[in-house]
C-alpha cells in the first residue's frame, strides 16, 4: 500500500504537462521547495547509525543477526590464533541464554591513548566506539584476518545493552564497561594479572532484537567448524543453561580432511574413494587448504571460508575449485579414453555427490556486505585453480583405482541425467504447447498475472479444494487440490517423480521447472502454501511435500516462497463470540479462560472439507487474519536438515525406528 504526500502531488503536477512554466506550476514548485530544506537532512553521529539500521551491519535482527554478534567477537579472537598469538578460545553462555563471554589468550587489545584520537581516549575505547577502527587495515598487526571492515567490535557494542571488555597486558588487568555504544566510565586499571588476552562479555539489546536468547546448538556447530579450519586451535564451550552438559572441547588437528570425513559420517553417505583428496598451499601472500571426496548420494555439498569466515554464497574461491576439478578430471578421462560413446560429461556430472571444503587466507578479501556472504576477489579464482589442478592430476594418476571409481561415478550421473532429459522431452512432446493448456486441469488459477501478488494453495483432497475454490480471492489466490498422500520423493527415482501425476501437476502449475533446470524467475506464484488438515495425516502429507520441495525445488525454499498454512482444528463459541484453535493446546487454553463466563460449545473439524467456504477464507485464506509459517533453512541448520530428511524419509526403516524411540517421550513437540 502506497501513501501520497503533498510532495508527491507537486511532483505529479510538475510532470503532467512537460517543461512549460505556469503560475500554478511555479507556486507548486515553491511549496515543494519550502518543504525540503536543510532541517530534513538527518545527521547520525557515532554508532547511532548502527542502532537505527542494524540490518546494514549484521543482516537483520532475527536469529541469524543475533548470533552474528557472537561471530564478530569470536572472529577477533580467532584472528589472534590465525597469526600464532593465541591457541585457546573460550566461549561461555549464561544460564538464561542471553549473555555471552568470549575469552582468548592472545596479546590483548592495546589500552594506551590512541595517537589519532583528538580526545586522547584509550585505544580500547576507540575500538569499541568508532566504526572502521581496528588493527586490520595496515600490514603491521595482521597479514590476513576475517574482520577486515573494522566495524565488528563497535557494532556489537552499539547493539548491546551491556558490554564489558577486559584486557590483560603487562601484568595488569584493564576493564571498560559500555552500554548501547557508550562508555560508562574510564578504563579501570588493576595490577596482578597473569598472562595476556582479551575477554568480552555482552548482552544483546532487547530494544533492537525481538528475541535475545541464543541457541547453544548453533553456537556449538560454529565453534566446531572453527576448530576444523584452524588445526591446533582449542575452543572450549561452556553452556550454563544445560546443567548436565559439561564443557565441550573442540580441537581437530586433521583440518579439512577430517571435516570432510566427519561430514560424510554425519550425513550417512557412503564414500566412493577411501580418503579425501587434501592439499595445502602457502605462498606467503596467500594460503589455501582444500579437501573433497565423492559419495553415492546425488546431492553435492560445498562449503567455503575466507580467513576463517564462512561464505555461504560461495564466490571466486569456490569457482577456482570447480574449474580445477573440471580440467583435471577431463584431462584424466581423455588421456585414458574412459568415456563411453554417446556419453558427454558435464561439470555437474563430475561434481555430483561431492563433499567439498575450501579455505583461503588472503590479504585483502572483498566481500559482499559486512555479513561477508560471498567472496568477490577475481584473482583468487585463478590462484586456487592453478594450485589445485596439477596436484589433483598427479593424485588421479597415482591412485588409479580411486580415480576409476570417481570417473565411474560421473558416468553414472551423466547417464541418469540423459535418461531424465529424455523422459522430460517425451512428456513435453505429448503435451499441448499453449501455456494456458499446459496448466493442470484441476487448477483453479487466479486472474492476476503479477507473480509477486499471486498465491498457490496446495490443498489436501477434492472436498477441501472445492471449499477453497469457492471461498478464495479469485484475483490473487489459485487452488490446486491433491489426492491423498503424494509420492515420497526421497525414496523414488527422478523418473518416478516425473511420472507421478500429483507432483507433475505441482511442477506444471508453478511454471518454473524443477531440478537442475529450475528457473525461479519463471515462478508464477510468489507464495506457495501447503494447506492440509490439522491432523496427523495432514502433517504427513505436508512432510512428503516438503521433502519433494527440498529435493527438487530447493531454490523456492531458499528464496522464501514456500509456506505452511495453519488452519484451525477447533471452533470454540462462548457468549455469542467465536474463537479458533489450531490444536488441543490452544483449545484447552480457550476453554479454561472462557468456561467461568458461561457455556462453551466446541466443534472439532474432521477436515478442511467440513468448513464452509466463507469460514475457510476467514480463518485460513484471508491475508489479514490467517497464520502462515514460512519454510526456512538457516545456514547453520543445513547439514542437520539433510541428515534428518535422509534418515526419516529414506529407504532404511531402522533410522526412523531409532528416531521414534528416541523422541517417544516428547512426541507432542515432534516437528519434522
Amino acid at each position: 500500500m502506497s501513501q501520497h504526500t503533498a510532495d508527491d502531488g507537486a511532483e505529479q503536477a510538475l510532470s503532467a504537462d512537460g517543461f512549460g512554466q505556469t503560475a500554478e506550476k511555479a507556486q507548486l514548485l515553491a511549496r515543494a521547495s519550502d518543504a525540503y530544506d536543510a532541517g530534513q537532512i538527518t545527521l547520525l553521529k557515532g554508532l547511532e547509525a548502527v542502532r537505527r539500521r542494524p540490518g546494514m551491519y549484521i543482516g537483520g535482527t532475527d536469529k541469524a543477526g543475533l548470533h552474528h554478534l557472537l561471530w564478530e567477537i569470536l572472529d577477533n579472537s580467532v584472528d589472534e590464533a590465525i597469526h600464532g598469538y593465541a591457541d585457546h578460545v573460550q566461549v561461555t553462555l549464561s544460564a538464561d541464554q542471553r549473555e555471552l563471554t568470549v575469552k582468548d589468550n592472545g596479546r590483548g587489545i592495546p589500552v594506551a591513548p590512541h595517537p589519532q584520537d583528538p580526545a586522547g581516549r584509550s585505544t580500547l575505547e576507540v575500538i569499541f566506539t568508532e566504526l572502521h577502527a581496528g588493527g586490520k587495515f595496515e600490514e603491521g598487526a595482521y597479514k590476513t584476518a576475517g574482520g577486515l571492515h573494522g566495524v565488528g567490535a563497535s557494532v556489537v557494542n552499539a547493539l548491546s545493552e551491556l558490554l564489558v571488555a577486559q584486557v590483560k597486558r603487562n601484568g595488569r588487568r584493564y576493564t571498560l564497561r559500555f552500554s548501547r555504544g557508550h562508555a560508562l566510565g574510564p578504563v579501570e586499571d588493576q595490577p596482578g594479572a597473569r598472562g595476556t588476552g582479551t575477554e568480552v562479555m555482552f548482552r544483546a539489546d532487547p530494544q533492537v532484537f525481538p528475541v535475545v536468547t541464543y541457541d547453544p546448538k548453533v553456537i556449538a556447530e560454529r565453534l566446531e567448524t572453527k576448530s576444523y579450519l584452524h588445526p591446533g586451535l582449542k575452543i572450549t564451550f561452556r553452556d550454563h543453561s544445560d546443567k548436565e552438559m559439561g564443557a565441550q572441547v573442540f580441537q581437530h588437528d586433521g583440518g579439512l580432511a577430517e571435516m570432510v570425513r566427519d561430514q560424510a559420517l554425519l550425513l550417512r553417505r557412503a564414500t566412493v574413494i577411501d580418503a579425501p583428496f587434501h592439499m595445502t598451499k602457502d605462498e606467503g601472500e596467500w594460503r589455501m587448504e582444500v579437501a573433497f571426496t565423492w559419495t553415492e548420494s546425488p546431492e553435492t555439498v560445498s562449503r567455503s571460508f575466507v580467513n576463517g569466515i564462512p561464505t555461504p554464497g560461495g564466490g571466486t574461491h569456490e569457482q577456482g575449485v570447480r574449474d580445477a576439478l573440471q580440467r583435471a578430471l577431463r584431462a584424466y578421462v581423455e588421456t585414458h579414453d574412459l568415456c563411453p560413446r554417446g556419453v558427454s560429461l558435464t561439470p555437474d556430472d563430475l561434481r555430483e555427490g561431492m563433499l567439498a571444503v575450501v579455505h583461503v587466507f588472503i590479504k585483502d578479501p572483498q566481500f559482499q556486505g559486512q555479513t561477508k556472504d560471498r567472496l568477490n576477489n577475481a584473482e583468487v579464482k585463478g590462484l586456487v585453480a592453478g594450485a589445485i589442478k596439477p596436484l589433483l592430476e598427479g593424485w588421479l594418476n597415482a591412485h588409479q583405482t580411486q580415480a576409476q571409481a570417481v570417473v565411474t561415478r560421473a558416468i553414472q550421473a551423466a547417464k541418469a541425467r540423459m535418461a531424465s532429459r529424455a523422459a522430460v522431452s517425451e512428456v513435453r512432446r505429448k503435451t499441448p504447447t499453449s501455456r494456458r493448456l499446459n496448466l493442470p486441469g484441476k487448477l483453479a488459477d487466479c486472474s492476476s498475472d503479477q507473480p509477486e501478488l499471486c498465491e498457490l494453495f496446495l490443498v489436501e483432497g477434492d472436498s477441501a479444494g472445492g471449499s477453497a475454490k469457492q471461498g478464495r480471492d479469485r484475483r490473487a489466490q489459485a487452488i490446486l487440490p491433491l489426492r491423498g498422500k503424494v509420492l515420497n520423493a526421497e525414496q523414488a527415482t527422478e523418473q518416478r517423480v516425473l511420472g507421478n501425476q500429483e507432483l507433475a501437476d505441482i511442477i506444471s502449475a508453478l511454471g518454473c521447472g524443477w531440478g537442475h533446470s529450475l528457473d525461479v524467475t519463471k515462478l508464477r506464484y510468489h507464495k506457495v502454501v501447503l494447506l492440509m488438515d490439522a491432523d496427523s495425516d495432514g502433517h504427513h502429507i505436508s512432510t512428503l511435500l516438503l521433502t519433494f520441495f527440498y529435493r527438487y525445488l530447493r531454490p523456492l525454499i531458499d528464496g522464501g516462497y514456500v509456506y505452511i498454512a495453519q488452519p484451525p482444528l477447533y471452533r470454540v463459541e462462548a457468549q455469542r463470540r467465536v474463537y479458533w484453535a489450531a490444536d488441543d493446546r490452544e483449545k484447552d487454553k480457550l476453554v479454561k479462560r472462557l468456561a467461568p463466563r458461561g457455556k462453551v460449545e466446541i466443534q472439532r473439524f474432521k477436515g478442511l472439507g467440513e468448513m464452509m467456504p466463507q469460514t475457510l477464507y476467514e480463518t485460513t485464506l484471508d491475508p489479514a487474519k490467517r497464520r502462515l509459517l514460512q519454510v526456512r533453512i538457516e545456514q547453520e541448520d543445513r547439514h542437520a536438515t539433510e541428515a534428518t530428511i535422509s534418515s526419516l524419509m529414506g529407504k532404511d526403516p531402522q533410522e526412523r525406528f531409532h528416531f521414534v524411540v528416541a523422541n517417544a517421550l516428547s512426541v507432542e513437540d515432534l516437528d519434522i
